[in-house]
Order: C-alpha cells, then structure tokens, then sequence
C-alpha cells in the first residue's frame, strides 16, 4: 500500500485518500491489464468511489456521525457515502449545480439544497420532494431549529426567510450594511451560535451585523475591515468571507477576503488573536477543533491553497496541510484527527494527522496502519507509453494514426506504445544507433584521453628559464599556497619566451660571472671520445682551407683545450695496456697495467708434466671391427 505522509512543525499528516494516493485508471487501459498494474493493486481507498467526475463543492456530515454528503460536477449530482460500509450509498443527479446545502434531520433521509440558478430543492429518501425559488442568486444558507426557519443569505441586503412548518416565505431581515454602493454587493456568509442562536451575517462591506432571532431585531454591527486592510492595489475594503461561532458562545472566528482569520470575543470589539494565511486569498471555511488528546482548543482556517491548524490563544501554529489541487470547502469529523476536503481534482481528500486526535470508530485501523503504510515508490501505469507532440509523430511517419486506438491524445500531444515508437524511429532513422555507438566511442576515447599526462607545450625561447621558473613558482605554490597566475602567463613577458632578441645566451662570459655558483655536468667516457674525433675533424678541415682572422683567435684561446684534449687521446691509444676504474665523481681513481707472463721453454720429465698423447696399446677398440685386425 502507497501513503504519502506530510511533516510539517514536526507534526505527521497522512494523505488517506486524493491524488496519489487513491489511484484511478485511464478510460483507454484495458481492465485486464489493472491485475498486473502494481500501483493500482496496491491503491488505498479508505471509502470506495470517493471522487465526482469532474470536481467536487460541498460535504458535511450527519449528526449521528454515520453519513457523508457530498455535492459536485459534472454532471450536478448528490453523493452519499455510508462510514459503516465504507463506501458509496447512492448517488442523485440535480438540474443545476450546487451552492450550499443542510442536512436537516439527524442522518441523510432529509436535506435541502441551494442551487445556483435560485432553487432551492428539498430531498428524501425517494428523491426530490419539493422545489422553489428566491428573487436574488443564493450565496449561503442556515437551519434554525428552535423556529424550525430557513435563513438563505442572497446579494442585495436582503437574508430571505422560508419557514419549513408553515411552508411559507416570511418577512427578510434587512442587512443595511451589506451594501456598499454596488447592487451586487450583499451578504456573503452566516452562522448561528449553538448556545443562544444569536445569528451572524457576514457582509461584502467588510461588516457583520448580529441579529435576535426572537424578535427579529439587530443587535450590534462590528467592522472588520478596519482589522483587514484590502490587498495590494484594491482600494475596495476587504469582505466578511467565513463566520464561525464556538460551541461556549462568547467566541467567533472571522475571515476575511485578504486571507486575515480573526478572533473575537462577542464582549469586545477588538480581536484577540490574529492569522494570516499567507497567500492574500479568501479565506473559505473555519472550524474550532477540540483535540480530546491534549484538550488544547485550536481553530483550522483554510483559503483555496492551504489547510492551517493553530491555537486559539496566541496563534501558534500546529500543523497546515497543502493538497495539489485548489480546495472548495473543509469537513472536520467531530472528536477525531480525520479531515475530508472538497477540491477541483477528481477525487476527494482525506487526511489523519494522529496528533489531533484518534481515528473514528468506522476507521478504527487508521491508528495502527499509518506508519506501516508510509510513502514508497511504486512503477506507473504510464511507463509502458511514450508521450510524443505531433511534430515528432509527423518526423517519425505515425500522424495517419491519429483518431485510431493506437494513438490516444493526451494534453499536447499523444501516448504511444513505447515497442511501437522505437520499430517506427529505427525505420524513420536506420542509422541512428550507428551515430550514437560511434558518439559513445568518441566520448570514451576523450575521457581517457583526458586522464592522461600531457607535456606541456615548452616555449621557442628560452627553454631552460621558463622550466627554472616554473620549477621556483611550483615550489612557492606548495609552500604558501597561493594560485596566482604564472609568470609564463602573463603578456607582460610573453616577448621574453617568443622574440629572439630577449634569448639568454648561457655560454658568454658575462652570463658566467652573474652565475658563478652553476653547476655543471661532467663528461662521460663516451661523450669525451666524441668531442675528440669532432675536434680532430674541425682541426683537419681547417688546415686544408686556411683559417680566418676570426677562427684563428677563436684556436688560439683555445690552444690549452686542444692540447688537454691531445693528452687524453694518446692515453686512450694506450686503452689495452691501461685500465682505469672510476668511482662516483668526487672519489678515488684507481690506474693500473696489466703484464702478460711468457711460456717457460724448460723440459721437464713426462712424469713431473702429465701425459701428452693418449697411449691406446693393450686396449680393445669400440669404434673398429676387431675381427678384421686378427
């Protein structure tokens, strides 16, 4: 089972039904195909059909706590949800679509129904019992059972009255603060208190005015908008849109057009507490909520956006709720932690937070289920279809399939089968694995490529003093950590490694008395016989075609070189006789001769010197026939 859970101020809210939680399927899906469909057979549906086609307006529930009634489109229709049985009763098409209704006798067989083309239709058991109508476009409607009346509040500044036990309309009450100068200006809201009946009317002028229903009198007018200023560029004072009285019969919850949820106390004009709802919309519902776990009195106030639940003394908030879709109106379960909303989606949502109190009776499993069935991830439906816009289906030769089962739009564009969709691109495009196979190899071969050490570029020009450089400017990077760029890098002496007139010529005398301390490398035996014959080369050239002026003087400073360079050629004529041994340079040279000693020529006996000639007589031979020498 799938369980979206909510966190927030620390505060679990299960999402117990709505979207993505109660799963339905696409018309075009075969049924077959639902028993292989992992998230539908893994679906939750805490009451069985608990959705309208289209959106869903009201819901409330009995009095015996036993039934929901719900309204919504489209088609207008009435839907009843029994709690024992977990699922749909029955379900009643209207003419028109409901505003507000009231369940009138303790369970559903008797309800009335305010529509939105000014009927208002009473139901039965069988069906619509009876239908009338009233002069203004209906907005809010009340039962009151002491005087057995109907309160409809309408635009204009009239509250009708329709009494049920005469059956006849009596004399409206007149709101004259419900007019603000606009003649669709009118009474927005009411509510009567459940401990004195006082009756509340909540206006578009931003007033609410309080009636005596025993003499049919007002009482007293608070302004409320004084406490809500109108939105950000409306200059029109923000309206009454929601009115709540508490069960003790002194408190009343106010909320007004801007998304201000305000408290009062009917002995005092000034509210006591004070809730935005953050996102400047009406706020459409307020309920006072009395969790039975901590006794704590809190106040739910919801706009079309989000669900907030917080105390009634200081504001705090508790927890808030924010389903996926806009909502229309918020049904608390009397002494529980379980909240059903209407919305604009399809299916209707329910949501336990444990916190608020437990599970009703009917639903009992609630309490020990929600951390089992917390949120996990499950394959969709739609993962076998590829979604294609009508460009692609026209590029891939497919769009003389549209209106047929194969294709099935959807939004923009169309699903199709995924086996479908790659036979018609290979066809489209035979060479496209080909191109991505050869791209694939290209990218591999840069990766490695890109692991690999690369030489850098060394500079045309002074070579041997940029790799000092950056030799100096690795180690000084090591040791302060600094990421500065290199000298190499920098155009002010680009010229210094790329123009021959900055070349540092390291063999002239002055460049030898700047750097005394260089170190140089000594010869090898190899590299000294090479320079040797060079020389006795460049000397016999230079006797056969004659000197300059210059390479004489270039000879004469280097008469002590050659004559070194003479000495070590005749000793290494002398290489067989002469053996040098060399240690490391800076150690011991060891020079000696090798002498050959001559053969003495003095005979000596045959006894004294061995055998010379091996002595075969008296011996049998293995290699000759023996019988042929006898």
């Amino acid at each position: 089972m799938v369980l979206k859970v909510q966190n927030p101020n620390n505060v679990r809210v299960y999402t117990v039904s709505g979207d993505g939680v109660s799963y339905k399927l696409p018309d075009w899906v075969n049924k077959k195909k639902a028993k292989k469909d992992i998230e539908f057979s893994h679906r939750i549906e805490l009451i069985q059909d608990f959705d309208f086609p289209e959106a869903s307006n009201r819901l409330k529930c009995s009095r015996d706590g036993n039934f929901l009634m719900a309204t919504g489109v489209y088609k207008p229709q009435i839907k009843l949800y029994e709690f024992a049985e977990m699922s749909l009763k029955f379900e009643r098409h209207t003419d028109s679509e409901n505003v507000q209704f009231e369940i009138l006798s303790d369970d559903w067989t008797k309800s009335v129904h305010l529509q939105n083309d000014r009927s208002i239709e009473f139901h039965s058991q069988g069906g619509i019992h009876y239908s009338t109508r009233i002069p203004r476009y209906g907005r809010d409607m009340k039962h009151h059972y002491p005087s057995c009346d109907l309160y409809v509040a309408a635009a204009g500044d009239e509250v009708y009255r329709l009494n049920l036990e005469q059956g006849r309309f009596l004399n409206p009450f007149k709101i004259e603060s419900a007019s603000a100068g606009n003649i669709n200006d009118g009474v927005n809201v009411m509510d009567i208190n459940p401990a004195h009946q006082l009756l509340a009317f909540g206006t578009d002028a931003g007033t609410v005015e309080f009636w005596d229903p025993r003499d049919r009198s007002r009482i007293a007018i608070l302004n409320v908008s004084q406490f809500a200023p109108p939105s950000m560029g409306d200059d029109k004072a923000s309206s009454v849109t929601a009115l709540s009285f508490r069960n003790d019969g002194l408190n009343l919850a106010v909320g007004a057009s801007n998304g201000m949820s305000m408290l009062f106390d009917l002995r005092s004009s000034n509210p006591y507490t004070t809730k935005d709802q953050g996102y400047g919309l009406p706020v459409k519902n307020l309920h006072w909520v009395e969790s039975p776990i901590d006794s704590v009195s809190r106040v739910l106030s919801a706009d079309s956006k989000i669900i907030k639940i917080w105390e009634k003394d200081h504001g705090t908030p508790f927890t808030s709720v924010e389903p996926t879709v806009d909502i229309n109106d918020v049904c608390v379960f009397p002494d529980s932690g379980l909240i059903f909303t209407a919305n604009e989606g399809s299916p209707m949502h329910s949501f336990y937070i444990p916190a608020l109190g437990p599970a009703p009776k009917w639903c009992s499993f609630l309490d020990n289920l929600t951390e089992e069935m917390e949120e996990s991830h499950a394959p969709s439906i739609y993962d076998n279809y590829k979604f294609v816009t009508k460009k692609e289906l026209l590029s891939l030769g497919l769009d003389h399939l549209i209106g047929t089962n194969v294709i099935r739009p959807y939004m923009h564009g169309f699903f199709i089968d995924v086996r479908l969709y790659e036979k018609a691109r290979l066809i489209a495009n035979p060479f496209s694995y080909e191109e991505h196979r050869q791209r694939r190899v290209k990218e591999r071969l840069e990766k490695q490529r890109a692991s690999k050490i690369r030489a850098q570029n060394k500079p045309k020009v002074n070579a041997a003093l940029a790799e000092r450089l950056a030799f100096q400017e690795g180690k000084l990077r090591k040791q302060l950590g600094d990421n500065t760029p290199s000298v190499l890098e920098d155009n002010r002496f680009k010229n210094v490694f790329t123009d021959e007139d900055f070349k540092v010529d390291e063999d002239t005398l002055e460049y030898k008395q700047l750097h005394p301390t260089k170190s140089t490398k000594r010869l090898t035996a190899a590299e000294e016989s090479e320079e040797e014959a060079e020389l006795a080369r460049g000397v016999q050239f230079s006797s056969d075609d004659g000197l300059s002026m210059d390479e004489s003087e270039s000879e004469v400073e280097t008469f002590d070189k050659l004559l070194d360079k003479r000495m070590q050629a005749q000793n290494a004529r002398n290489k067989d006789s002469v053996q040098s041994i060399r240690s490391t340079p800076g150690g011991m040279e060891m020079t000696f001769s090798v002498n050959r000693k001559k053969k003495s020529t003095e005979s000596r006996p045959e006894s004294d010197s061995g055998k010379k000639k091996q002595n075969y007589a008296g011996r049998r031979s293995a290699s000759k026939n023996v019988f042929r020498q006898m």
